[in-house]
């Protein structure tokens, strides 16, 4: 068996990196950026009034007081998307202004319509008084004071957000460079798995839930999964059909869960060897999801998951879920540290992943609780957990008030 460090080493060095196209930014949405995306324009692209009211001139108001006073003739209304030209511009004139519209040229600073005194009078003004001097740029937003050209939108790597495209339709991007969806097929094993909905299931038989799972997480990613059904113990065949389709394919990665460990019915290993694919490691130092397996034949990726729900939930996120961020490009998941409110042991060389409750106190303290029931066939403590715990190798003894590694249970992209 390896480390878990010597296991995602393994799977960073054995990852495919996966093609990128250019597509248009409306089908772009949470997918990943294969390259940064960098602003062609500025924005604003011009200067705006922030505040709807009139433009002057600044010059022409210096030394206004309340005894020196001066009239200034309206010449227009210019609202937002407006065509701003003034043909014959005078002197002491001013515009009429909306919030968004561009600033003619004539005019450098902007008095909000709160502040304005009209004459004769408000209905039917002619002309705004002006009792003090404006200074210059005074509610001005100027063009390309929020990007430049040159500027990132996007970073490589980064996934699509809602956010990320209203800024790129408001530069005028209209598309963008992307990574191609990771497709992955999934097959469950055993006798003993039976279709979840089905009723009066004898006592010897199990729900398949591991199957629903693994298409509900891979599609809450943005991933393509194809859910292949179950493999029988005594029908090793389909996994060979299966296989030789996936080596013809587009499929990227082939996961299985169960028959992968060292008992009578366990084919899987064997099998793999058989078909030409290379074994990268088979069994890592963790808790739960022992037994697992990484194989690669040429281009394609072949990972058996154990069949246990917990194992296999522990070796979607902290195996495939790497390798996926990995073969998209992306950079290492963060972990966020929060404390440890009960003592905890193990194996020294082993990491455990254990399913926790994360709460911050009214004081803004980060405290971490371990749940219990942490067997790999119990689902209790996977409901109501909120994260992963991460008790790393190198250590036996964990104490309360200790800082500990955490992801969240579900990985936000």
């Amino acid at each position: 068996m390896i480390s878990y460090k010597k296991a995602i080493s393994l799977i960073n060095k054995n990852s495919i990196r996966l093609p990128s196209k250019n597509i248009f930014i409306e089908k772009a949405l949470y997918k990943i950026c294969a390259k940064d995306v960098l602003s062609q324009s500025k924005y604003p692209s011009f200067n705006n009034s922030a505040f709807d009211g009139f433009a002057f001139t600044s010059r022409e108001t210096k030394g206004l007081n309340s005894k020196k006073t001066k009239k200034f003739r309206i010449l227009k209304t210019i609202a937002a998307g407006d065509n701003p030209k003034i043909n014959k511009y005078k002197k002491n004139s001013t515009v009429e202004i909306m919030t968004g519209a561009l600033i003619p040229k004539q005019f450098d600073t902007i008095l909000p319509i709160e502040k304005v005194k009209y004459f004769p009078s408000k209905k039917k003004p002619t002309h705004i008084i002006l009792d003090r001097g404006l200074k210059k740029f005074e509610y001005v937003r100027f063009g390309g004071e929020d990007y430049k050209p040159g500027n990132l939108v996007v970073k490589k790597g980064e996934q699509v957000q809602p956010n990320h495209l209203i800024t790129l339709a408001a530069l005028g991007i209209k598309k963008i460079s992307v990574k191609k969806i990771p497709k992955i097929i999934f097959f469950g094993t055993g006798n003993e798995i039976i279709d979840y909905r089905k009723k009066n299931i004898p006592l010897w038989k199990v729900r398949n839930s591991n199957n629903l799972y693994f298409s509900a997480f891979g599609k809450s990613l943005n991933l393509e999964v194809i859910d292949s059904g179950v493999i029988k113990d005594n029908e090793p065949y389909k996994l060979k059909k299966a296989l030789q389709k996936t080596i013809r394919s587009d499929i990227d990665l082939f996961v299985t869960s169960g028959a992968i460990s060292a008992g009578k019915f366990d084919f899987i290993p064997k099998f793999i060897r058989q078909f030409g694919f290379q074994n990268k490691f088979k069994g890592v130092k963790i808790k739960p999801g022992r037994p697992i397996m990484l194989s690669k034949f040429k281009k394609k990726l072949f990972f058996g998951l154990p069949g246990n729900p917990i194992s296999m939930v522990a070796g979607f996120r902290f195996f495939i879920y790497p390798l996926i961020r990995n073969m998209l490009g992306m950079n290492k998941e963060k972990t966020f540290k929060a404390k440890l409110l009960s003592k905890y042991s193990k194996r020294k060389d082993f990491t455990h992943f254990l399913r926790c409750s994360f709460t911050v106190t009214k004081k803004g303290s980060c405290e971490l609780k371990i749940l219990k029931g942490q067997q790999s066939n119990k689902l209790k403590a996977l409901t109501e957990a909120n994260c992963w715990g991460i008790f790393e190798s190198g250590k036996a003894k964990f104490k309360a008030g200790d800082f500990i590694e955490c992801l969240p249970l579900i990985p936000s992209s």
